[in-house]
């Protein structure tokens, strides 16, 4: 204590008493307390008076000799000059900065600018906010800008001191340096004043991940009455983990980084190591990294150095699934560092953990495992309850801790909350979790201390069961809830023990169920799979179960528009079905059905009706002529006949079931809702539009009440009322439905799936009608080269995109010709 004083005392030039009594007038002023005793607190801790002395002590020193004594202009030659002192110089960048062109864009235009600000570069830890802000702060220094560089400790006093110093280079003029010394002024109001009156400056306060330290006292950052505001003339650039709004307060500009694109991490890669393998190859290593900057590096040192074991993009990406720990989640040695777990993937992550445990959030670690012992896809909010938390750790959770826990995650990046749709119009944003790949990856390495990975994976198990029961029991406004649980279910049944394989296997069938019935088909076909294959295994290839897996799995095939390979399946289950059971067992008839229809669908409508018309003459003869199983057949019998050409046969076949279907099921079930769909397409064929049209418009109304506007029955609907309408001339009514339609069959259903194709094909031909033959030509190229590289050159729907295609370009031309030379638009 008696050397702080002395300290104190040499500073003021022997003028101890005065010195000391003004030394502790100015830092209560500074800090806004009422007495000197809360100083050493406040301050950090770790500083006290002796390390308030020093800085007092370097506050003092003379200003560079290029400084004027106060004031200065913007962009003067004094204030790049102050931008020179090695303590405040930026870091190098040591590699090409790659995938951040709009972010420092961003940065540059700020740096350039006059209206200066506060601008948070934000993210988890590896991102490359460091190496952002280094390139930026380069920039500016190259622009002009008197650059400063602060990397925060975790220090009030310290970072007090820094600001001080800088304010000090840019002409703190030093009257005003002596009042706040004396306490008339605040010394962080009089360093503002100073950063306020002078332009050219770029502040960068490096690694602020515990922002409400950053004082003074607890002042938080968003009152902009602390350290950091966002009133100065230059840019306060500040690097955090924290990606809250509020910490920082309306007035901050948040640039929050997202992992680099695969093509931007496969360069990241070739730019350490340019020998290792291709383009692609390294984007697909960069891929599967998730584009984590800090895990790119890794694995660009790790290429780079000749003694590695694996010197190729492929090996190493290969290598990963098996020895991840060893090339990305390795720990080391120094971890306690905080500099070193920086620059370690796996430290990286525990350094934010550790703080938001310190922070009081106990449940965030165990939580996170949780999240990172299931696939890496969103997991459904329903799923993570205090009740799992409890069974997993054996320590009670409550709600509210829960909620705490995963707020705080999601604030520091380890978690998201990503947008989607639930493919019925449902929102899923507020009720899904995701973990970054890589996140996921490295933790689920280790449990936390004090958590048995047996116990968790047991407790999950339990959970997920029973959110499945739960799922399916909910109806339609289970979907969304479904769609996010099959990733997570193939797990479980993989790891059911076999005498109980049963169980599990139904459950994910009973899932599977409620996915074809949400219109879910590539969710539904990873559980159809996996319940096959189950079955295969443990029952063998031709046991009945294994025969109902395949139909089902072939089904969830054609469901996603792959009808060859659905076909196949297909007929390898009726061959399987005729040889075992015979030809009239109710299982072969359905073989026979699913074949048909996907016969249907690949063009091959001759086959069809025969095998059509086989099914419909047994069921009617073994099961009756109102019997289900038998309308089913009638209904897709008419259907191939109908693209026969036979329209009234077909109309005929359609109106009997529609009649029965009316009588026995009502009018909103959804077998009723084919036939009439299917009863209305057949009219249009042979004329009768506005028949169709009333057809259809109520079929529209009745799915979208009951399906929602999304489902894939629901946008059958609309595209058959858009076409009735626009063979009623109603071109602008049918256009807006087909254009509604295309939106969002590309959305759901991806841009080269069959209702998607013919979605843009009849709007292609709408648009024509009403002389927009640019945009339809454009759509009918569109179409045509998608159906060449998926179904093939010789195809019908093929032959129908090229003929459209040529009809477009036609009537085009014809239109060109008709008008005068000056009137004609480039084609």
């Amino acid at each position: 204590m008696d050397l702080g004083w002395w300290a104190f005392s040499s500073y003021r030039d022997g003028q101890t008493g005065t010195g000391v009594a003004g030394g502790i007038a100015w830092a209560v002023a500074r800090i806004g307390l009422e007495t000197a005793d809360q100083l050493s607190s406040v301050i950090g801790g770790t500083v006290g008076l002796l390390g308030l002395a020093v800085s007092l002590f370097a506050l003092r020193s003379p200003a560079p000799a290029t400084l004027p004594a106060a004031g200065g202009g913007a962009g003067g030659r004094w204030v790049r000059a102050a931008a020179t002192h090695p303590s405040y110089r930026a870091p190098a960048v040591q590699a090409p900065v790659r995938g951040r062109d709009s972010e420092l864009a961003d940065l540059q235009s700020l740096a350039a600018g006059r209206e200066g600000g506060l601008v948070v570069v934000c993210g988890t830890g590896g991102l490359g906010k460091t190496t952002l802000a280094a390139q930026a702060a380069r920039q500016a220094e190259t622009g002009g800008r008197a650059v400063f560089w602060v990397r925060w400790q975790d220090d009030a006093a310290r970072l007090a001191h820094d600001l001080t110093r800088i304010a000090q280079a840019l002409g703190l003029p030093e009257n005003r340096l002596h009042d706040a010394q004396s306490g008339r002024a605040a010394l962080v109001d009089v360093v503002w004043e100073q950063l306020a009156a002078v332009r050219g400056w770029v502040i960068v306060i490096d690694n602020v991940d515990t922002p409400r330290n950053l004082g003074p006292g607890s002042e938080p950052p968003r009152s902009y009455r602390g350290w950091v505001r966002p009133d100065g003339a230059g840019l306060l650039l500040v690097t955090s983990r924290d990606t809250a709004p509020a910490t920082w307060g309306p007035q901050a500009r948040l640039v929050p980084l997202e992992p680099l694109s695969a093509g931007a991490s496969g360069t990241v890669l070739r730019d350490a190591a340019p020998a290792a393998g291709t383009e692609e190859e390294a984007a697909a290593l960069g891929e599967r990294l998730g584009g984590h900057p800090l895990a790119l590096d890794t694995a660009g040192r790790y290429l780079a150095n000749p003694t590695s074991r694996y010197r190729t993009f492929t090996a190493y990406r290969r290598a990963l699934d098996t020895e991840f720990g060893d090339l990305i989640g390795a720990a080391h040695p120094q971890a306690a560092d905080p500099e070193v777990a920086r620059t370690v993937v796996r430290h990286t992550f525990d350094l934010t953990l550790a703080q938001i445990h310190d922070d009081g959030y106990t449940l965030a670690r165990p939580a996170l495992f949780l999240l990172a012992l299931l696939e890496p896809a969103p997991v459904p909010r329903v799923l993570l309850t205090p009740a799992l938390l409890t069974d997993a750790t054996g320590q009670q959770a409550t709600a509210a801790e829960l909620d705490a826990a995963l707020a705080a995650l999601h604030q520091y990046g380890l978690i998201n909350t990503p947008a989607a749709d639930g493919g019925g119009g449902e929102p899923l944003t507020a009720g899904q979790i995701s973990l970054h790949p890589l996140v996921h990856d490295v933790i689920a390495l280790t449990p936390p201390p004090g958590t048995d990975h047996a116990a968790c994976r047991s407790a999950l198990d339990t959970h997920l069961t029973q959110t499945v029961r739960d799922t399916t029991g909910a109806g339609r406004a289970g979907w969304p809830t479904a769609r996010l649980l099959a990733p997570h279910l193939p797990p479980l049944l993989r790891h059911t023990p076999n005498a109980g394989f049963t169980t599990t296997r139904d459950l994910l069938d009973t899932l599977a169920d409620t996915l074809h019935d949400a219109g879910a088909a590539a969710e539904e076909h990873l559980l159809r799979q996996s319940v096959l294959n189950t079955n295969t295994r443990h029952l063998g290839p031709d046991h009945p179960d294994s025969l109902v897996s395949r139909n089902n799995l072939a089904i969830a095939i054609h469901g996603l528009g792959q009808y060859q390979e659905a076909a196949d399946l297909f007929q390898r289950t009726l061959t399987t079905r005729e040889r075992l059971m015979g030809s009239d067992h109710p299982d072969t008839l359905s073989s026979r059905n699913s074949l048909a229809g996907t016969l249907y669908g690949l063009g091959r409508h001759h086959e069809a009706v025969d095998l059509h018309q086989e099914n419909l003459t047994t069921r009617e003869r073994i099961l009756g002529s109102d019997h289900p199983d038998t309308l089913i057949s009638r209904n897709n019998l008419a259907l191939a006949l109908n693209a026969l050409g036979q329209r009234q046969e077909a109309v005929d076949l359609h109106q009997q079931n529609l009649t029965t279907r009316e009588r026995i099921l009502g009018p909103d079930h959804p077998h009723t809702l084919t036939s009439r769909n299917n009863l209305a397409g057949t009219l249009n064929g042979l004329g009768r539009h506005q028949d169709a049209a009333d057809l259809q418009q109520q079929n529209l109304t009745i799915r979208e009440r009951i399906l929602g506007p999304d489902h894939p029955h629901t946008l059958t609907s609309r595209n058959n009322l858009a076409t009735a309408l626009h063979n009623l001339g109603r071109h602008h009514e049918a256009v807006d439905l087909h254009q509604q339609n295309l939106t969002t069959c590309e959305r759901i259903l991806g841009p080269d799936h069959p209702h998607t194709q013919e979605s843009r094909n009849n709007l292609a031909d709408t648009l024509s009608d009403l002389g927009r033959h640019h945009e339809a030509v454009d759509l009918h190229q569109q179409n045509l080269t998608i159906r060449e590289r998926v179904h093939g050159p010789d195809h019908p729907h093929t032959q129908k995109s090229r003929n459209s295609l040529a009809a477009a370009r036609e009537e085009m031309a014809r239109t060109q010709r008709r008008r005068l030379p000056w009137q004609r638009s480039r084609t």
